[in-house]
This record gives structure tokens, C-alpha cells and sequence, in this order.
């Protein structure tokens, strides 16, 4: 029987249709593994870009695996300018948690929405199966809380976000309530001939694109809460132009002390989702050694790319091994939104140059002074320090 909150959720969604939920399937379709059988595992979660430690390949079989999130409303600054944003996120996070199982997995989710928010919230997996990724079954009201398993079918990284229903569905993602999660096969990540691709580090860089309202004067606006700054909001989201893109929820979050940390001959995995529009993944200095493009470890990764594209709505992996030390910028090759709008990180790398791969044979000068690469003699510059 539908009850009061399916009704009011159904009717959010603009006359879409909806199917019940299918809480059975045939056994020729699934596994019919009775998950109270199955061990259980509790997961801390960290903020992003870190993921928390989890086993690349699986030591034993299917688990239920339990997070916990609590949706928190929150004012932010997004840029070094002070501009505020009144944030929706999942665990306070801009973006939200990564969350790593494997396949074959239970995910069981615990959403808590605080008595102190003031709007309602839930979760679309993009990696489950049925009830709008999970969105029809988990709208939450301030002060409530509901628990949603489901069964991590498809290996991948995929995009999660917020959904409760009409125009709040882009509202509340483009005000920062997504993530994402990956679900590894359970033997690793491989190569197209089955080789495994191990990894040394991971991260997780979200992007989010924002719609600041600006006034008479052209500067941004402050309201005193997300309610009162909707209508206005709405009206530059309605425009397609944000005002703001940039990696993990504000302006720099990613860079100086805040840049990521490797070292030379590191396998590092880097996972970049957005929940909203199109991005492309470029690391200034390196490469996409292999790299699953739309995100799913069922397919080979493509190899050597020098950018990759993230179709809004997803997310993608690439593993690079560094070769070199020094300072990496990771940016969208969009640059205007990468310079201009905020969408670069950095990545600090220590270890010692490779004379080999690159080296600079003469130091900047005058044009016409000195002696010119290639004349008779020994070759100037080979004596001088290296621009890393």
C-alpha cells in the first residue's frame, strides 16, 4: 500500500511515472545469497580527497558493508574572496564521502537528517538497482533518519547525489549534496589481458559547478539562509553559466599545503566524479597511464591519454604512475573554468629527476647572445641546474 511520503514524493517528480520498487527477482537474474547469512563490516568515513582504507582485492566472500551519513545544511566559502554558499552536503563534506565495497557486495546506508536542517533530503546511488537509485526509498525529513541496503551488482566508480523530487533536484546537488562510490571487482583492478593494476594511493576529486546570485553591482550576494537565497539562485541556474567550478568544494582546496602528496614511482588512482555537467581531466606533467573513461571495471581501460572526458552525471579513473618530482597541476581543460572559475589541484611529488625524460640544455637569455645548440664545441648549459 502507498503510503503518504510515496504519494507526496511521486507527485514531486512532475507527473514522472513511477514503477514500484522490485523487492524480488528471479534467481536466474541474481545471486540469492541471504544476506542475514552474511558477515558485516562497519566503515569510518573520511572526507575527500582521502578515501578511507579498504582491500583492493577481496580476502574473502560477500559482506554487508555499513556506512553512516548524517546530511548536514551548512554555510560555506567558496572562494578567497569570501563568497558564501549555504551548503547541502552529505557528512558535511563538499563533495560528499567516498565509499569503497566491492562487488557482489551489501551496501547498507544509515541517513540521518538532523532536527536542525530545515529541508528534506535523500540518495540516488547511480551504482543500484531499482526506486530511483535508492531516492524513492530514503526521502528523509529533518529529524528522521532511514537505513536502505542494496546489492553492489556492477563494478565501477559512479556518482551519488540528492533527489528529492523537481526543481530541488538540481538545487540541491549544484549546492554541493553529491558523491561518489566505487565498487571494485573482487580480484583488483586489470589490464585488458587480466594483468593486475595495483594501486599506491588513491583520491577522490569532486567537482562542483555553483550559481552564486550577484547584485546591481556585480557583486555576490549573502543571504541568511538556503531558503531565501533559492529563488534567485534558481534564476542564474536557469542561465547554465556558473559562476564557480572547482574540486572539492571551494576555490583552491586542492593546492599549497592542501596539494596531494606522492612520490616518484607511486601508482596513484585518481577518481573524479561530477554530478552535473561534462569535465576534462588533464594532469599538466603526466598522463592517464590507464584510464576507465566512463568509470566501469568491466571494460579495459584505455592507455596514455593526455586528457579524458567525465560525462556529468558520472564518474572516472585513472591510474598514473609518476615519474618525475615536482608540482602537477590537475585541472578540467576547459581553462577558462580552470584558471578563471576555480577547477584546478595540485599534486606534490618527492623523488630525484630523470635527466633522461626531460632536462633544460639552456637557461633563458637574450636572442643572439651566446653560443647556439648544435655549433661546433661542447654543449652549453649541460653543467646547469634543472627547472623542476
Amino acid at each position: 500500500m502507498p503510503t503518504r511520503r510515496t504519494m507526496l514524493f511521486g507527485a514531486a517528480l512532475s507527473g514522472l511515472a513511477l514503477s514500484a520498487p522490485a523487492f524480488a527477482e528471479t534467481a536466474a537474474e541474481v545471486d540469492v545469497t541471504d544476506p542475514a547469512e552474511l558477515p558485516r563490516v562497519k566503515v569510518d568515513l573520511v572526507a575527500p580527497p582521502f578515501i578511507h582504507p579498504h582491500e583492493q582485492i577481496a580476502s574473502g566472500g560477500p559482506r554487508i558493508v555499513e556506512f553512516h551519513m548524517n546530511i548536514e545544511e551548512k554555510e560555506i566559502t567558496i572562494d578567497d574572496d569570501g563568497t558564501k554558499l549555504h551548503a547541502m552536503t552529505f557528512n558535511g563534506s563538499v563533495p560528499g564521502p567516498m565509499m569503497v565495497v566491492h562487488q557482489g557486495d551489501y551496501v547498507e546506508l544509515t541517513l540521518s537528517n538532523p532536527d536542525t536542517n530545515t529541508l528534506a533530503h535523500n540518495i540516488d546511488f547511480h551504482s543500484a538497482t531499482g526506486a530511483l537509485g535508492g531516492a524513492e526509498l530514503t526521502l528523509v525529513n529533518p529529524g528522521e533518519r532511514v537505513v536502505l541496503r542494496w546489492k553492489a551488482t556492477r563494478a565501477g566508480v559512479f556518482v551519488y547525489h540528492c533527489a528529492p523530487g523537481g526543481p530541488m533536484i538540481p538545487w540541491h546537488v549544484v549546492s554541493g549534496m553529491s558523491g561518489a562510490i566505487m565498487v571494485l571487482p573482487r580480484d583488483g583492478l586489470k589490464d585488458e589481458t587480466g594483468k593486475p593494476l595495483p594501486y599506491d594511493r588513491a583520491f577522490y576529486i569532486g567537482e562542483n559547478d555553483f550559481y552564486i546570485p550577484r547584485d546591481e553591482d556585480g557583486n555576490y550576494k549573502a543571504y541568511g539562509s538556503a531558503g531565501e537565497a533559492y529563488a534567485d539562485m534558481l534564476e542564474v541556474m536557469r542561465g547554465l553559466i556558473p559562476t564557480h567550478v572547482v574540486f572539492n568544494g571551494r576555490v583552491g582546496a586542492l593546492t599549497g599545503d592542501a596539494a596531494m602528496q606522492a612520490k616518484v614511482g607511486e601508482r596513484v588512482l585518481i577518481i573524479h566524479a561530477q554530478a552535473n555537467r561534462d569535465s576534462r581531466p588533464h594532469l599538466i606533467g603526466g598522463h592517464g597511464d590507464y584510464v576507465w573513461e566512463t568509470g566501469k571495471f568491466a571494460n579495459p581501460p584505455q592507455k596514455d591519454l593526455e586528457t579524458w572526458f567525465i560525462r556529468g552525471g558520472s564518474a572516472g579513473a585513472a591510474l598514473y604512475t609518476f615519474l618525475q618530482p615536482g608540482l602537477y597541476a590537475y585541472l578540467t581543460h576547459n581553462l577558462i573554468e580552470a584558471v578563471d572559475l576555480g577547477a584546478t589541484a595540485h599534486f606534490k611529488v618527492e623523488g630525484t629527476w630523470n635527466d633522461d625524460l626531460m632536462m633544460q640544455i639552456k637557461a633563458p637569455e637574450p636572442i643572439g647572445s651566446g653560443q647556439k645548440v648544435g655549433q661546433a664545441g661542447t654543449m652549453p648549459g649541460m653543467d646547469m641546474a634543472h627547472v623542476h
